[in-house]
């Protein structure tokens, strides 16, 4: 065996070789753990910004203003916001909605269910597509089992080609409100399943937040005023009304559209055109006798539960109509001129920003359809037909729409 060096001699070449794997080793770990934090790093930023955290919330799922989040005038109106909502839109999340079978078309025009819009860009929420009953929750605190379903403590009833689906889009541009997207028909339809499974319909709500539906044939449905007043007293009715010559008109084009063989609008709408017989067992006459439909609605909640919003002024001044909306429900005044723009080509005003997305929103194809050629003698004849109940519902409601000027 050799004997050992002097004190101060260079090490074997052994000894730097296992110093030096050493080193490296020690340096790749080091990078390793480096890369794993990075990438832990951006991995909880991108969850945190994986929802838009400006606009939306308050509706079926969500609303807000729009953008959701923040509203359109910019930061310095966060402040204004309630807390909750705030925490709520900071915090989102948009999951994959869930679907449901759509009902048939036949069901859906014979029911005078208004089939909701495919967004401009697309929108799952309220109603995107009719088969969607309802988009779930869209914020990390609701997935986290905050919030609770909540049977609806206000239900826009009615009336069919009135403008319930502009109100409703419209409405749920505020963070306090919540609602379905689609109709659920539970009052009329699905009574039988109980309230329980209505109320599983519902989306979660934090406190202080609305929770809504819309259900545009409650208002013709003889059933739904003891349904409505059996589950809460206390429910506020919101009833979007039309000209009901128009809204008899748009009614009759909506079904023609989907079968273009039915019979002309003047010989569904009289039985006896020459003596002037309107037929009012034809569902588009019908619907527009609001009168006599309110009257059964009175007998179960108070006028001050009732609020007749106006399908006319929805379209001239969005901003006006939605502003005395909010008051009803109690809602702070969010929804204003800011958020709406006209769209001159449908001829309908349309949202800057719709809940849950950057891009503007007007509704689907099926809403502003060009009406076809009615004879003006019809017209004449059916306005002279509604004059008397529409005198009567202004007197019922303290409030002259103007429909006979």
């Amino acid at each position: 065996m050799a004997p050992p060096g002097p004190a101060g001699a260079h090490p074997t070449s052994a000894e730097p070789l296992s110093r030096s794997v050493f080193r490296k080793f020690l340096l790749m770990l080091c990078s390793l753990l480096t890369s794993l934090y990075v990438f832990y790093c951006l991995a909880e930023r991108c969850q945190t910004l994986s929802g838009p955290v400006v606009g939306r919330s308050g509706s079926g799922e969500e609303a807000g203003t729009p953008g959701r989040g923040v509203p359109a005038g910019g930061p310095g109106e966060l402040a204004a916001w309630p807390v909750a909502a705030r925490r709520k839109r900071l915090l989102q999340v948009r999951p994959r909605p869930r679907r449901r079978p759509p009902a048939p078309r036949a069901d859906r025009e014979e029911a005078g269910e208004e089939e909701p819009p495919g967004l401009a860009g697309s929108l799952g929420g309220s109603g995107a597509g009719s088969s969607v009953a309802e988009t779930p929750p869209g914020t990390l605190a609701l997935l986290l089992d905050e919030g609770s379903k909540q049977l609806p403590q206000a239900i826009i009833i009615g009336v069919k080609k009135g403008g319930t689906r502009a109100l409703l889009e419209f409405l749920r541009v505020h963070p306090d409100v919540r609602a379905v997207g689609a109709e659920p028909h539970f009052f009329d339809r699905s009574y039988d399943k109980g309230l329980a499974w209505y109320r599983d319909l519902m989306p979660r709500t934090l406190e202080g937040q609305i929770t809504m539906e819309k259900t545009p044939s409650y208002f013709v449905t003889r059933e739904a005023p003891a349904r409505i007043s059996a589950m809460s007293k206390d429910t506020k009715l919101l009833v979007v009304v039309r000209d009901p010559v128009t809204r008899a008109v748009s009614d009759y084009t909506q079904t023609l559209s989907k079968r273009p063989d039915i019979p002309s609008f003047e010989s569904l709408a009289f039985r006896n055109r020459s003596a002037g017989l309107v037929d009012r067992s034809w569902s588009a006459i019908q619907i527009g006798l609001y009168a006599e439909h309110l009257e059964r609605w009175l007998r179960h909640f108070p006028a001050r539960q009732m609020l007749f919003v106006s399908g006319e002024r929805l379209v001239r001044d969005p901003a006006g109509e939605l502003g005395r909306v909010q008051d009803f429900l109690g809602l702070k005044r969010i929804i204003s001129d800011k958020h709406f723009y006209f769209n001159q080509t449908k001829g309908f005003p349309c949202l800057k920003k719709a809940e849950g997305s950057g891009r503007p929103h007007c509704l689907g194809k099926t809403k502003g359809r060009p009406h076809p050629e009615i004879d003006a003698q019809v017209l004449r004849q059916l306005r002279d037909f509604y004059r008397p109940f529409n005198r009567k519902f202004y007197q019922m409601t303290g409030h002259d729409f103007g429909w006979d000027g």
